[in-house]
């Protein structure tokens, strides 16, 4: 059975001073996944390994480096799925986690629930054992710069976060396939500048953030949530792989629905024979992959 990875730090306008950083974030975690998918683990575990890896990389805006809501607090949401029995967690408005996925695989595994919200989520994430912390262990002094400019009136900080001029975050997420055949998707996010506390993107709901089918493949949604969702934008993904599109051509045109609602994102996919792709509408996409036929890569422009 072929091995395949694909991992993305976010589809949004990057400015060329973060590309550095950016690919070398993506670039060590395609490494990290590709070296755990060759030694034999579980597709769940290389999702969660990755993904955890991009939440420790203050370069995005996934655990440490996540964005203030205005209430200047971090609120988290993240989701896992196992593509094999559909099974799913999620948690979404977390604080005082250090990794939201491994909280959601604990939701997954260790609950009768598939998604935990807000103080429930924290007490749940808390009582099952999960590395806690305080907002600060998770704030940048970028980000909290940032948060004050807003307060101060430059709105433009929030208009432009997907197109012009620039917000330098992303989004995390990953998509694999094991030797055994099993496909697993994760997606982590720190959500958007300015947010509402309590305000919920795409990330932690099943069939918009992410997607995995066994039978079909795996995606994992970055961008504009709200357009995101709206659109069911990974198992629209999903659902044409199921219907033998190829990963390329299925990424294009379920992206090609956010036109409807004007919305702005991008998609990595993996089908079950192991074919990647990336596709996005926005200005950069940061995203990396690994095959059987080609090593460890990473793209930033188109």
């Amino acid at each position: 059975m072929p091995l395949s990875l694909a991992v993305h730090g976010g589809a949004w306008n990057m400015p060329d001073e973060a590309i550095q950083a950016t690919t070398d974030g993506v670039r060590a975690a395609v490494e990290l996944g590709w070296r755990a998918l060759r030694d034999g683990r579980h597709a769940v575990d290389v999702v969660e390994l990755v993904v955890r890896h991009l939440e420790d990389d203050p370069t995005f805006d996934a655990g440490v480096g996540s964005r203030l809501n205005r209430d200047g607090k971090v609120e988290m949401d993240a989701s896992i799925m196992d593509g094999g029995e559909l099974e799913a967690g999620a948690v979404a408005a977390i604080q005082g986690v250090r990794h939201p996925i491994s909280v959601a695989r604990l939701v997954m595994s260790g609950s009768p629930h598939v998604m935990l919200v807000g103080e429930g989520a924290r007490r749940f994430a808390e009582q099952a054992g999960a590395e806690m912390c305080f907002t600060s262990d998770l704030l940048v002094g970028r980000e909290r710069e940032r948060y004050e400019r807003v307060r101060a009136g430059e709105v433009d900080l929030v208009d432009s976060e997907f197109g012009e001029p620039d917000l330098p975050m992303g989004t995390v997420g990953a998509v694999a396939l094991d030797a055994n055949g099993r496909i697993a998707a994760a997606t982590s996010t720190g959500g958007t500048q300015d947010k509402l506390p309590g305000r919920v993107g795409d990330t932690p709901v099943v069939g918009a953030g992410m997607y995995a089918d066994d039978q079909a493949g795996g995606a994992s949604a970055t961008g504009w949530g709200e357009g995101i969702l709206r659109v069911v934008l990974c198992k629209t993904a999903v659902d044409l792989l199921r219907c033998e599109v190829p990963p390329a051509e299925a990424g294009a045109r379920a992206i090609e629905t956010l036109v409807r609602v004007r919305g702005r994102g991008g998609l990595i996919l993996v089908d079950r024979l192991g074919r990647t792709a990336a596709v996005f509408n926005t200005p950069r996409m940061a995203r990396g992959w690994a095959t059987d036929s080609a090593g460890p890569t990473v793209a930033v422009d188109r």
